[in-house]
């Protein structure tokens, strides 16, 4: 008998992966709820309306690390029931690369400026927080290294956000 949580590397992963999103989707269609053109998710009728995010971003061959998918947006799994929630703040797609002499996290948080970016740092975790218009989005992010906060440069441009952390 063949196990069920084996997870697959390279391509067929990749798909197995798809499929796994389809078909969760899927479940979501299935229980009333709506998926609109934009990828929000929208639930009605459960005491107040709520929208949800959820998308995905591959990378690929990375530091030898081969495929890696990361989740992104507000809506999660409930640990008890197993049933998706959608969460208050979202969790946007965060970048992260090393230059010679600086590395460099992007971040997509639309609808944001930098004047309502707020970071922390301690050794090598950034904890990046932002809020504006109902819109809240949060990521802690691991570096590559210790930046002191006053050694880091913040942008923010068409809602990407770009933290430059110089030596």
């Amino acid at each position: 008998m063949a196990e069920k949580n084996v997870k697959k590397t390279g391509f067929g992963g990749i798909l197995e992966g798809f499929t796994d999103l389809v078909e969760k989707l899927g479940e979501l269609a299935e229980k009333g709820e709506q998926l609109s053109k934009s990828g929000e998710i929208k639930w009605e009728g459960k005491g107040e309306d709520l929208k949800g995010v959820m998308g995905f971003s591959v990378k690929m061959g990375l530091g030898g690390e081969g495929v890696k998918v990361e989740p992104f947006g507000n809506i999660r799994k409930d640990a008890q029931t197993g049933e998706p929630v959608v969460q208050e703040i979202r969790e946007p797609v965060v970048d992260i690369f090393e230059e010679e002499d600086h590395t460099l996290v992007l971040a997509e948080m639309p609808g944001i400026s930098a004047e309502d970016v707020r970071i922390e740092v301690k050794d090598d975790l950034l904890s990046i927080y932002a809020e504006k218009s109902g819109k809240k989005y949060s990521k802690e992010v691991l570096l590559p290294r210790n930046y002191p906060k006053e050694k880091m440069l913040i942008s923010c441009n068409n809602g990407i956000l770009e933290i430059k952390c110089v030596m």
